[in-house]
């Protein structure tokens, strides 16, 4: 039995692995390792996939410095930039993409967080939601505390967002506005509230995979079950505006090494897809098992009806909220 094996084994009886073990697999022949994330994909997930879309609820002149964002005040970028938006824009979309069998609709909001009269606007643009589609609200409305998640519950959020972005040894490299500690108080904070918590990070900020196992055991330690993916799609007049796009090969690698070490999670195709020439679908067979669907923050994405095509031809089950 090769090491590959042993591993698959190990995780398919109920055992997680350690870092020294992630690590082995960067090594190991991709194909080899793609078949084994899929199938310990199928055996803890089955064909259960958790398709979501995002709004630009508030863009541009954000008082950090995060190195990969065009919405960031330190960087000259072309973006939209504009206010919480009001009630009746965000019913009208979160309208749309119920229509479309999306079922779930995430709010993210540029800068640190929302003040106090913001939060308040949100969650009245949450309730109207809430009262006028089925479609679960999520947000991303940046470090908040526990008494300001718990308002948002409320309302009737069901899930925050709030990526760790890279490992704690790399951020300071990517942000030093705030800090990996902030990061994770936040998100001690929501689970307490009663939330749930999606959260992952950007591959190619220059980052090793070392780095990524980093960020991936780290999720693990949280409890976090919703990770997304991100790949970068290097903006003009960020720092990383040169970075060189990841490769297909090595977006699979990422995502199967997730997969084994956070079995049961929902592994979600994130920001950057569109940059990949299958747009994801080998992802879908190397562990991935959900995605963000639609425009992103400040790039365009892929449409809703293609990706339901492709998750439909993968053989995935309607799209399933899972709390």
């Amino acid at each position: 039995m090769n090491m590959l094996q042993h591993i698959k084994n190990d995780i398919l009886t109920g055992r997680l692995i350690d870092k020294e073990q992630a690590l082995t697999l960067t090594n190991v022949p991709l194909d080899e390792l793609c078949i084994a994330a899929n199938e310990i994909r199928e055996f803890f997930c089955g064909k259960n996939f958790d398709i979501c879309t995002i709004v630009n609820g508030k863009s541009g002149r954000c008082s950090e410095n995060c190195k990969y964002c065009a919405q960031s005040s330190f960087y000259r970028t072309k973006v939209d930039e504009y206010p919480l938006q009001d009630t009746n824009e965000l019913v009208a979309q979160a309208k749309n993409i119920a229509d479309l069998g999306v079922l779930r609709y995430s709010i993210v909001t540029s800068g640190k967080s929302l003040n106090n009269d913001e939060l308040d606007k949100a969650c009245e643009s949450i309730k109207a939601i809430k009262e006028n589609t089925n479609i679960s609200v999520c947000v991303s409305f940046g470090l908040l505390n526990e008494a300001q998640y718990k308002k948002l519950k409320t309302a009737g959020v069901e899930r925050i967002h709030n990526n760790l972005e890279t490992s704690r040894n790399y951020f300071p490299k990517v942000c030093t506005t705030h800090d990996y500690d902030d990061k994770i108080s936040a998100i001690k904070a929501a689970k307490k509230a009663g939330l749930s918590v999606c959260s992952g990070g950007i591959m190619g900020l220059d980052e090793s995979m070392e780095d990524r196992i980093d960020m991936a055991l780290a999720l693990r330690e949280l409890g976090i079950d919703s990770i997304p993916v991100n790949m970068l799609n290097p903006i003009s007049g960020t720092p990383y505006e040169k970075n060189e796009i990841l490769t297909n090969n090595e977006m699979c690698r990422t995502v199967a090494i997730f997969r084994l070490i956070l079995p049961t999670a929902f592994i979600r195709l994130a920001g950057g897809r569109g940059l990949l020439p299958d747009k994801g679908r080998r992802c879908l067979i190397s562990g991935a098992n959900a995605m963000i669907s639609g425009d992103m923050l400040t790039t365009s994405g892929i449409s809703i009806e293609n990706d339901m095509k492709m998750i439909e031809e993968l053989g995935y089950k309607t799209p399933l909220i899972v709390y």
